[in-house]
């Protein structure tokens, strides 16, 4: 008798650490669910869809089809830039794509894939502006940027502008349009887009930077990180990327 109770006692224990082990696996291992952080307030890179309100963009097209090579369903949680690493790193998802720029600052905290796209940092001026035409024209100036990007690290970085940071780039060019700030610093697609849209802004001098974006994962994770970068390789090379980049850009590279 004591060893049948014995014998269940142990097969209890095995059972339960098995279902503790299996718990502590990613939902893309257990069930082929990958959950991805994104900031849905940056077009044409991520955005909310008004009729169906679920995220679309650049982004979200890649990251799609990168859960479609690996058979993957993408599980979209929207959150603010400025908190979308703590996110990561508390586990709230699995990996970010929100044209995040690969820094050394970011590394530290933060694995990256593989870049899936060449950005930059450009001004941004009020349709009417003649004063501003350069970088140097910024100082005393009030320059709108989003918390938490390179953006509003360069702008800190350049002496004597007045840095005001918004929760999302499009507060920044609404109070741009109504006179409150004089200059945006913001990454050049995005900044074209709201200009396309609005019609209000303009660029003005040299693209400042040269920034790759990555999707960012926790450190450590190198079988995600492998498997995302060997889906962005696919995508690539057979023309896939191209065409997903040709459908928000309106051009080819």
């Amino acid at each position: 008798m004591k060893k049948v109770l014995l014998f269940i006692l142990l097969s209890l224990i095995v059972f339960v650490s098995l279902a503790c082990d299996n718990n502590k696996l990613p939902g893309w291992k257990t069930d082929a669910i990958l959950r991805v952080g994104t900031d849905a307030t940056y077009p044409p890179f991520e955005m909310v869809d008004t009729k169906t309100g679920q995220p679309e963009g650049f982004d979200i097209d890649i990251m799609k089809a990168i859960c479609r090579i690996n058979g993957w369903k993408p599980e979209f949680i929207v959150t603010p830039f400025d908190g979308i690493i703590s996110g990561l790193k508390g586990e709230k998802y699995d990996c970010i794509i929100s044209a995040m720029t690969i820094t050394e600052q970011r590394q530290a905290i933060v694995d990256f894939s593989e870049s899936y796209y060449l950005a930059g940092q450009v001004i941004a001026v009020a349709i009417g502006d003649t004063i501003i035409t350069s970088v140097e024209d910024l100082r005393g100036r009030k320059v709108g940027v989003q918390l938490g990007t390179t953006g509003e690290k360069m702008a800190k970085s350049l002496a004597g502008l007045l840095v005001f940071s918004f929760d999302n780039i499009g507060a920044a060019f609404i109070d741009m349009e109504n006179g409150q700030i004089d200059a945006i610093l913001n990454d050049w697609p995005t900044t074209n887009e709201y200009i396309r849209l609005k019609g209000t802004a303009k660029t003005v001098g040299e693209i400042l930077s040269k920034e790759y974006y990555g999707i960012a994962l926790k450190k450590g994770d190198i079988e995600l990180i492998s498997k995302i970068d060997s889906a962005i390789t696919i995508l690539k090379g057979n023309g896939e990327y191209d065409n997903i980049y040709k459908k928000w850009f309106n051009t080819i590279l």
